[in-house]
């Protein structure tokens, strides 16, 4: 009898975004999707819908600009499904039209949102969702005051897609004009509550769902968080506060105090994958733009709207390498051992992003003849889904665009997710090698 051929959860993940994606380059191709009426050029619309999908912001043209109010909202629905995730999205609708959801449809959820479990996946996608819709809507509320000043009742419709793209951490915005294309937002550099607003979306998007239910169970009760929490927390507020003090004193000395402030925080924000910027990224001296991109390498943490290796990967990384210092037999964070599959899963995914994003950079330079320092920043953007850019993606060949949307695609769905789409089915033995001693450092 001929065995049934099933996809494996990984597979379902990795054929989800790839359709989305598809499905939304062939829309963003339809003369009606541009302000001047006419058909996208596939490799221009394929980038936006990778890039939008992926929750990046990096773009060969100018949102505002170039496309459509349909073709925007193409690129608002792709952010959408790719900060929740299209498996997400799918159990969504499950659930509204009242159907059961199956073991393999849970088992698919829990890979998606990076549960420790299938028990309680579809209450848990449900809190996602409500949650998700509840502070976009907020965001949106809070923003509202400053683009209807600006821009009237055009203001609501901004402040809406500004809010979804910063919580989904995707960096895509509606400001440049053709006189002034790639703004960003660099015209509110000096507004509080703009600022504020879009970095604690940005944020709450990217600390992780998990993370949100510890804080919703237990509240103030910190003690009785998951370690996986208490290390998204950490991590979160040491990769944001150090690195804003440092841009602070030594790369926002121009500005005044009080703009000076508000720049070197969202700056720190931002770089965990979110794409927004207030201040001209091409000012930065070459030690800044070193932090820039250890901080989008780094990214936000598992379970989130937002990309990149993961704050719990150097985390795992960082405890690894401090047991090795104290000769301890194990990684422990906050009182408690860290599983050997973990830190192995962490050095897989930290060398799987080095090489990518090495490889990525060198090949961009070689093709496009350009700096070998400003391409490691593209390619750090992109694989990290971060979307900050010095100018050089609009101008890049097919090849190098190519390239940022393999890296985009990787950085989103995850290195090991691939990998184990790739594997599925594969045996890996019930036996294990003789072992010997091998002397490393």
């Amino acid at each position: 009898m001929k065995k049934r051929f099933r996809l494996s959860t990984f597979q379902i993940i990795i054929l989800g975004f790839a359709g989305v994606i598809l499905l939304g380059a062939w829309m963003l191709m339809l003369p009606i999707a541009s302000r001047e009426g006419v058909v996208t050029p596939f490799h221009d619309a394929l980038f936006t819908a990778a890039s939008a999908a992926c929750v990046t912001g990096l773009v060969v043209q100018d949102t505002a600009s170039y496309w459509s109010v349909f073709g925007q909202s193409v690129i608002l629905l792709l952010i959408q499904i790719g900060g929740l995730g299209v498996i997400t999205i799918a159990a969504a609708f499950a659930l509204l039209s009242g159907r059961k959801i199956s073991l393999m449809q849970r088992s698919t959820m829990q890979e998606a949102i990076a549960a420790p479990q299938t028990g309680g996946i579809v209450r848990l996608t449900g809190f996602v969702i409500k949650m998700t819709l509840f502070f976009e809507l907020l965001g949106a509320v809070a923003l509202m005051p400053v683009f209807c000043r600006d821009f009237g009742a055009k203001g609501i419709l901004l402040s809406l897609f500004h809010s979804v793209s910063a919580f989904c951490n995707a960096g895509f915005d509606l400001l440049g004009t053709p006189d002034a294309r790639f703004t960003s937002l660099t015209a509110y550099a000096q507004n509080p509550l703009l600022n504020i607003t879009v970095m604690l979306l940005i944020i709450i998007g990217g600390i992780g769902f998990l993370t949100w239910d510890d804080v919703r169970t237990n509240r103030h009760h910190l003690k009785r968080y998951r370690m996986q929490s208490k290390a998204v927390l950490a991590a979160s507020a040491v990769l944001i506060l150090l690195p804003a003090i440092y841009f602070f004193f030594f790369e926002c000395s121009e500005y005044p105090p009080g703009q000076r402030i508000w720049i070197s925080l969202f700056q720190a924000v931002t770089t965990r994958t979110a794409g927004f910027n207030t201040a001209d990224l091409t000012a930065l001296s070459g030690v800044g733009k070193g932090i820039f991109i250890i901080l989008m390498l780094i990214g936000g943490s598992p379970g989130s709207t937002a990309g990149g290796m993961k704050t719990t990967t150097a985390v795992v990384l960082f405890a690894a390498a401090l047991s090795v210092f104290r000769r301890n037999d194990s990684a422990k964070l906050f009182g408690r051992r860290v599983r050997d599959d973990a830190v192995r899963q962490a050095v897989a995914i930290f060398l799987l992003y080095l090489t990518l994003f090495l490889g990525g950079a060198f090949v961009i330079s070689a093709v496009e003849g350009l700096p070998v320092g400003d391409c490691l920043f593209e390619t750090a953007s992109a694989i990290g889904t971060v979307g900050l850019t010095l100018g050089l993606t609009p101008g890049l060949g097919l090849l190098s665009q190519g390239i940022l949307i393999l890296l985009m695609f990787l950085g989103r769905v995850g290195g090991l997710t691939l990998i184990y789409a790739a594997l599925a089915g594969e045996n890996p033995g019930l036996f294990k090698l003789p072992e010997e001693k091998i002397t490393v450092g």
